[in-house]
């Protein structure tokens, strides 16, 4: 699967880092499709043609954009596991724990990959492997991370607590009741005390 490593990428002078954190503001409060480069250009105070010069397109302002995302998400969750104990529950419940923190300070309508592919599903998109490529970058995560506890069972934990994760971002979005993320990791908590529970069974 295509990576956002692997992309196209634009070489970012002081005006296209103007441009793409002011798309990048716009894009996520706003959504993808609403926000025309009219706008980004004047909000990052340069023009059109310095915005294609740079960019080329949308599209590629787009893909800048997820990228950038999916790249500073990666380095800080990465911290927080380096931090974090090193009993493999612990390590799994870090995940959580940094996606509370990263949310509160980054993603009041939840997650940009997830919202992004609201508006982008067609494949073609340069854009959609870097949304995809996220979801199955954390999906690996959560099985490599689920190996550890349950060996023979690191897919279908793997899955499981993605799920849950996934489904603590978009409740997180929605703001339909408070703090899904810390529920999440309870239930994330108590799953994996069942999961080590039965093993010792075993």
């Amino acid at each position: 699967m295509s990576t956002a490593e692997e992309l196209r990428r634009t070489k970012m002078t002081p005006a296209a880092l103007r441009v793409l954190e002011a798309a990048a503001r716009l894009f996520y409060e706003r959504g993808i499709h609403a926000v025309g480069v009219d706008l980004i250009a004047a909000e990052a105070g340069v023009t059109k043609k310095t915005l294609y010069d740079r960019f080329g397109s949308k599209e590629q302002i787009v893909v800048e954009y997820l990228a950038d995302r999916d790249e500073r998400w990666r380095a800080f969750l990465a911290q927080r596991l380096d931090a974090a104990e090193p009993a493999p529950a612990a390590r799994v419940l870090a995940v959580f724990d940094a996606s509370r923190t990263w949310s509160a300070e980054n993603g009041s309508k939840g997650c940009s990959m997830v919202n992004a592919h609201a508006e982008i599903s067609e494949p073609s998109h340069p854009a959609y492997s870097v949304i995809t490529g996220q979801k199955q970058w954390m999906l690996d995560l959560f099985t490599h991370l689920a190996g550890d506890i349950a060996p023979d069972g690191a897919v279908h934990l793997g899955r499981t607590l993605m799920l849950l994760h996934e489904g603590a971002l978009v409740a997180h979005g929605l703001n339909i009741f408070a703090d899904p993320i810390t529920h999440a990791r309870e239930q994330a908590k108590a799953l994996l005390a069942a999961t080590r529970d039965a093993a010792l069974r075993w």
